[in-house]
This record gives C-alpha cells, structure tokens and sequence, in this order.
C-alpha cells in the first residue's frame, strides 16, 4: 500500500523527536500491509474504492468560523479546534480546570511526552485495523488530555476536527488520547464536521484506570462527500466506567471501529449510537467488546435510518473470554428502511467461553408502519411532518439518554432538519 495515500507519507510534516519512533514503525507496517478488500470478511460490505484516487496533503486554513462554516455546540468548558488537520489557535479556547490537563503533542514537555508515550497505541492492535498504522506513520501532531486522580472535570472538553472545503482531495489525520487517573470523571466530545470531499484517517484512544467514569461523546456531521476510516479504542480497568454516544450521518465512505476492552473486574460500558443516511451514502460501524475479567457488564444500542439507494452496515461483537464469569452484556441493533431500495447489513455476534454469563443480543430491519402513518394523516398531520414525527421517534430515546443538556440542545434541530430535508414526503415501500 506504499503508493496509496503517498502524498501524506511524503509530507514533510515537523513532529516533536520522541515521536519518530513510532512514526518510522508506523511506515514500515503501512507500506508492507495489504488494503482490504471485499473479501476481508470485515470489510465484506465496505468497498475502499473511494480512496484510490488523487490525493494532496492537506493545507492551512486562515478563514474565519464563519467562512469554513463551523456550527459547534456551545459547551463552556475547553475547546481544541483543528482545521484540515492544523490547530486553529484563534478559534480555540482554554478554560482553567485544575482536574485536568489539555495539551497538543507539540507542547508536551519531558515527563508529558514521556506519559504519552507509555500509552500511545497501547490498546490498538495494528494487525487488526491496518488503517492504525497509517495513523502512525503520519503522526505530527495530537491531543492529551489527562484528568487528574480522584479529581473531577469541572467543564466537558470539546475537540473540534472540521475539514474545509478545498480545491483538490485531501488527506489529514486526527489523533487523541485521554488518560482518566484513577477515581477522575470526566466529559469529552468529539466533533468532525466540513464539507467537500476530503479523507480523515481518525484514532482516538481512551484509558481508564480505576474507578475512573468518562462519559465520551463522538459526532461525525460531515458532508455527504466525506471519507473517513476511524477508530475508538478503550481501556477500562477495575470499576471503571464508559458512557460512549455516537452520531453519524452517512458520507460517501465512512467507518468506524469501535473496540472496548474490560481489563479489570467490575468494569461497565454504555454504548449507544445512531446512524443517519440517504441518497447513496455509505456508513460502517464495527463495534468490538473484550470482557476479559469477570464481573464486567456492557449495554450497546444502535440504531438506523437508512433511505433512499443509502447503504447502512452495522457488525457487532461480544466476546466473552474464559475468565470473564458472571458477565452481563447486551446489544441490539435495530433499523428502519425508509424506501424500498435502501440496504443495511446487521450481524451481531456473541462468542461466550465462560459458563456463568448472562448475555442476548438482537437486530431488526423494519419499515414504517402504514397504520401509524395513516393514523397521524386522519388527525391533521401532513404526510410529510407525520414521516418525520415516526423517523424521528425511533431515535429519540438515544438522544435523550445523552447527558449533557447543551448537546441534546445542539442535536435536536440538526436531527430534525436532516428528517426535513433528506427523507421523502412518500416512503416507497413497493418492491423494487
């Protein structure tokens, strides 16, 4: 893959020295990997074909918020803002918290670099996301933002990944890593948005230590054109806890991995997620939890409204090792086809090797009902307001769980001009 995304490798991109290390490994692992194809059975569904094209390494951005279009929620804590991959200094802003410590690689000094190092990559199996270690090859810049122990965040932290439209393809990478000390609490989210066609390469890691509880939030509102291959992976040891929320609308090639890994007893994850598409978007989720250690629980719901030629692909896995007795886990994945050519492809699976679990996973595909169509009609509502209200109903329940109010304040009319504008007044439901 050594030609693939070359202008990116060829950068000459400044990164601080302890990071060359892992820059060089990174390079080598890329260019003797192999892309994925539809026959990589985790990739079976997601063609890459979008990425084999012109690309140009990314450039700075000097327009104003106004001029790349960045709608943020206005949260009151931190904010990083990054545009085509450069931190934009002018539109962000820091905000004195003595639970934490919010910095970019660049600034770390001797002992900063030194944790970032320790941890950095440290839950990522490489072998198994390929796209990792591009991640790497690649990496100049990033952010660490470590929450003190037995301390609590007073603000949520907001780092922004926006893309702005540009002449040519282009390629930036996003890198983050958060370290929850023993006994911190913490919020985050995570914001990629823009528009045009450009691809992000994505990695943000999250490391729990004990007793540790982040609620995390990761948005990805860009435009229908977008690229972009993520991943989230998690470590949560002894007692810790997750809440992680997702929100996607679909691009012209979107995945995202998700993979939590329960390293210690009594850890406990909350999942949820939504993924919005129509015209012919594409959007991938795999999610992965490793309950490794017994007494851990997880819950994990996502949910889908895919219309019109969109395509939808959700993979869920729980994998219960050996030593993981008296595991609870859960997962459901359920979705809602808004016309009769939109696709989606579930499968969730649960590979249990202990033998005191309690475990059930599901998934559905469905179509509005007629009936409740015809019913909100009888009463006054228009076809098209009444198609909304349904839509937006099936979602509704995850919006709702989200904890922080000025985001759900920040999601409601966006979901619901997505409804407005993207699904039809009169749902085909006659077989293609």
């Amino acid at each position: 893959m050594a030609d693939l995304l070359a202008p990116q490798l060829s950068a000459e991109t400044p990164a601080p020295d302890w990071l060359e290390a892992r820059r060089l490994a990174g390079k080598a692992a890329w260019e003797s990997s192999h892309l994925p194809t539809r026959k990589t059975e985790d990739w079976k569904y997601t063609s890459l074909f979008a990425l084999k094209q012109p690309f140009t390494a990314a450039t700075e951005s000097s327009e104003s918020a106004q001029e790349i279009g960045l709608d943020l929620p206005q949260l009151s804590g931190s904010r990083l803002v990054f545009v085509n991959g450069f931190w934009r200094e002018d539109l962000s802003e820091l905000v004195p918290d003595a639970a934490i410590e919010l910095l970019r690689f660049a600034e770390a000094d001797e002992e900063q670099a030194r944790l970032i190092s320790e941890h950095l990559g440290s839950i990522v199996p490489n072998s198994k996301h390929p796209f990792s270690t591009l991640n790497d090859a690649v990496l100049s810049e990033g952010v660490f933002l470590r929450i003190l122990a037995d301390s609590k965040a007073a603000f949520p932290v907001q780092l922004v990944w926006h893309n702005s439209e540009q002449t040519d393809a282009a390629i930036n990478s996003q890198r983050l890593l958060v370290l929850a000390e023993q006994r911190s609490e913490a919020t985050v989210v995570e914001h990629f948005s823009g528009q045009g066609h450009s691809f992000t390469n994505g990695l943000s890691e999250l490391i729990l230590e004990a007793g540790a509880k982040l609620d995390h939030s990761r948005l990805h509102l860009e435009s229908a054109d977008a690229l972009h291959i993520g991943g989230l992976h998690a470590g949560l040891n002894r007692d810790a806890t997750l809440n992680s929320f997702h929100v996607a609308f679909g691009g012209k090639l979107k995945r995202v991995d998700v993979v939590i890994n329960h390293r210690g007893r009594g850890a406990h994850c909350q999942l949820d997620g939504m993924y919005l598409l129509c015209g012919q978007e594409h959007m991938d989720y795999h999610t992965c939890i490793e309950h490794a250690e017994p007494q851990c629980t997880t819950d994990e719901t996502f949910r889908g409204i895919i219309g019109d030629k969109a395509r939808g692909v959700f993979n869920g896995r729980i994998h219960i090792h050996p030593d993981a007795q008296k595991t609870r886990a859960e997962l459901s994945n359920k979705n809602l086809l808004t016309s009769s050519t939109a696709q989606v492809n579930t499968k969730p699976e649960l590979e249990i090797y202990a033998d005191d679990v309690q475990c059930a996973h599901g998934a559905t595909v469905a179509q509005l009902d007629e009936s409740m169509l015809h019913y909100l009609r009888t009463r006054g509502i228009p076809s098209d307001e009444a198609l909304i209200l349904l839509s937006y109903g099936f979602i509704n329940a995850l919006v709702e769980k989200q904890r922080l109010e000025p985001l759900r304040d920040y999601l409601k009319p966006r979901l619901a001009e997505y409804f407005g504008s993207a699904i039809s007044a009169e749902p085909d439901y006659a077989a293609s």
